[in-house]
């Protein structure tokens, strides 16, 4: 279970799923929010993640972080932001010390 206490890490708090996401956990006085802009975290730099991990320790990641592109991105490059998007995925939930070793509690 969640409380109002947890350090809540929302990966992709800039898009449009993220930071609606970001929106109603303060609606329902969750403060704590921890977020990176990509300059601040490349989420494809399993080190880096891993580095921010072990600084801040959120006890909840939600992940609502992905490459996007337009229909002509997605169609002429479809495997590249699948593998993007896999490196991301695994890089929060798997790298060195970061979400699932930390005991991190699994966001919604």
């Amino acid at each position: 279970m969640i409380t109002p206490d947890d350090s809540i890490f929302v990966a992709g708090h800039r898009g449009m799923a993220g930071s609606a996401i970001c929106r109603a956990l303060q609606g329902a006085s969750y403060s704590n929010l921890l977020t990176a802009s990509r300059a601040e975290l490349d989420l494809e730099d399993g080190p880096a993640v891993q580095r921010w991990f072990e600084q801040h320790q959120p006890t909840v990641v939600v992940l609502a972080a992905a490459k996007v592109g337009g229909i002509q991105a997605n169609n002429s490059y479809p495997a590249d932001f699948l593998l993007d998007n896999l490196k991301i995925q695994t890089n929060l939930i798997d790298t060195g010390q970061s979400a699932r070793r930390r005991g991190t509690e699994r966001g919604s």
